[in-house]
């Protein structure tokens, strides 16, 4: 159980992964224990998948600068593996610190574009999901994931580091070495998933190229450690911020109550600065002359480099591993990755899909992430952009309350707010639009609007997430509903199609639930009497009757199988020579 520090939050500061030695063989070997390596066993020991991770780490820390924030959608995926309430309670800050995410020109100066408080009394929930965006250190998912994988007996081996892959007809065989005591060990598999970050050994070792633009300049993200400031920042200041003043800009974010994420830069990138020139961007932040130890900075770039494929044979890439970007929302993007990986690596191990529906992961998710990184790339370039307009013009000093400041201030926070929108289609509009196992409607990919990262609404066609709501006045939705399962949403009273698909679910032994959905707004919002769902909440077909080829020929698309006679008897052989 994770105990209660001095300072009244939880005490990750430092994950200790075990050291045993991993075992000799397994169904997928996760290489990394980060976050995204880590929901990779979690989604895929949900699965009856075997699992080992192994980390060339011995330990994760706190004050390396990693994500903070998680959008509703990986909140989703925190409640549907029956974790969130631990996330929740492993706060390393007070909540009431989470006042949104601030625009200032320092943390004690001026707010530029003043934002909406939580409101004690008022009610108000998220629009498209049940679940509301989350704020916890990377080191709180390591230390609930590792905790769960512990209770399942799942191993997870740090200390040993990846040193060859050799792959035959059938498994993959791992050599792992711990640096320490000179052992080695090959652990031989069905499949390798690397989700061993930005400079990835397994993505080396597979011989696998990355696409994309180099940076010309570097950035970096500090951890700053203050004494007790509470004096002058108060007993409860904005933990979330975006800082523009004349040297420093961008987060100031809360990692505890005593550490602090803080940008520094942009410098060429053979510059090296010292820690005094790097402490200054911090004291800028703040606003204020301070006390700060420089304890960690790590270097990022705005640029995106996404692997030319997240598939090579039986070995996978997953998160930083398979692509990397201008910061924000990157591990939501690794959590998305192994959420649709994960029930077709099940699929395949089980015997109930050829080892073809493999590629459709590569199909769906490296267009998605080519989206978001060119739209995060843009982003960063535009702020960069408004940053020095700003800056040319004239930033006030925080102290100077004269007419003219207040003046200059309030035209500052109209040009950032020109400049602000929702990333609301970065967050739902995860869209499948060039797959090999979505049943698409005739027509549909030529009419559908454009992808924006500013815009969304519930889409129920194929290849989008299946839209969420409300089942029961208790709390329950239609993704808890849904569970780990393929789903028949049935909006008729007319069940010819739900025997049909339900029988053939059956025959193949997959994992498959009907809900009766009754409610004249559920009619509404998916347009169809019948819905098939995905595992990863993904649409894969919907209509009134089944296609010319029945339940079979559907099913036979949304797994990838092909000559469904042959098909189903050579699979339900593999999947029983795996047991």
């Amino acid at each position: 159980m994770t105990e209660l520090s001095v300072t009244g939050g939880r005490d990750v500061h430092t994950v200790r992964f075990p050291a045993d030695a991993p075992p000799a063989t397994v169904d997928v070997l996760v290489v990394g224990a980060g976050p995204v390596g880590l929901a990779a066993a979690v989604e895929l020991t949900a699965r009856g998948v075997r699992v080992a991770v192994v980390d060339r780490a011995r330990t994760a820390t706190l004050v390396r600068a990693g994500a903070m924030g998680h959008t509703p959608r990986v909140v989703e995926h925190f409640r549907r593996w029956g974790l969130l309430q631990r996330i929740r309670d492993a706060w390393t800050y007070p909540t009431e610190w989470n006042q949104g995410t601030k625009l200032i020109t320092s943390l004690v100066g001026h707010e530029l574009v003043p934002l909406p408080r939580p409101s004690f009394t008022a009610r108000s929930g998220p629009r498209h999901s049940s679940q509301e965006a989350l704020r916890r250190p990377q080191t709180v998912l390591q230390h609930v994931f590792l905790e769960h994988l512990g209770e399942r007996g799942v191993s997870v081996s740090g200390g040993w580091e990846l040193r060859d892959l050799r792959e035959d007809a059938d498994r993959v065989h791992a050599e792992v070495v711990d640096p320490d005591s000179g052992r080695s060990r090959t652990v031989s598999a069905a499949y390798v998933l690397g989700a061993d970050g930005g400079r990835s050994t397994t993505r080396r070792l597979a011989g696998i190229d990355r696409e994309g633009e180099h940076a010309a300049e570097k950035r970096l993200r500090l951890i700053v450690r203050t004494g007790d400031v509470s004096a002058r920042i108060g007993t409860a200041p904005s933990a979330s911020n975006i800082v523009f003043n004349h040297q420093a800009s961008g987060f100031l974010a809360a990692v505890s109550t005593r550490e602090w994420r803080v940008y520094a830069g942009p410098y060429p990138l053979e510059y090296e600065p010292g820690e005094e020139e790097l402490l200054a961007f911090g004291r800028a932040a703040f606003g204020f002359d301070l006390d700060l130890e420089l304890v960690s900075a790590t270097t990022f770039y705005h640029a995106t480099r996404i692997a030319e494929t997240f598939r090579k044979g039986r070995v996978l890439l997953a998160g930083d591993a398979a692509h990397v970007r201008t910061p924000g929302g990157n591990l939501g993007e690794g959590i998305g990755d192994v959420v649709n990986l994960g029930w077709k690596l099940a699929a395949v191990l089980e015997g109930q899909a050829p080892e073809t529906l493999l590629d459709s992961y590569d199909e769906e998710r490296r267009r998605h992430n080519w989206r978001v990184g060119d739209h995060a790339l843009s982003r960063a370039r535009r702020s960069q952009a408004t940053l020095q307009e700003i800056r040319d013009g004239g930033i006030p000093d925080d102290a100077d309350l004269g007419a003219e400041a207040v003046r200059r201030r309030t035209e500052i926070g109209e040009r950032l707010r020109r400049d602000r929108a929702e990333a609301v289609g970065v967050t739902f509009d995860e869209r499948y639009d060039a797959s090999s196992v979505i049943w698409y409607e005739p027509g549909q990919l030529d009419s559908e609007p454009p992808w924006r990262a500013d815009v969304y609404e519930d889409d129920p066609r194929p290849g989008h997430r299946a839209p969420d709501g409300p089942l029961d006045p208790y709390g329950g939705t239609l993704h808890d509903r849904i569970g780990t399962s393929f789903a028949l949403l049935v909006l008729t009273d007319e069940r010819e199609v739900e025997r049909a698909v339900a029988a053939e679910a059956a025959a193949r032994a997959l994992p498959f639930t009907v809900v009766h959905l009754n409610s004249p707004g559920a009619r509404e919002v998916y347009g169809a009497t019948n819905v098939l769902v995905r595992p990863d909440q993904h649409v894969a077909w919907r209509g009134t009757q089944l296609p010319d080829t029945g339940a079979a020929g559907l099913l036979d698309r949304v797994l990838a199988v092909t000559g469904h006679e042959t098909a189903s008897t050579e699979l339900v052989t593999a999947g029983a020579a795996r047991t």
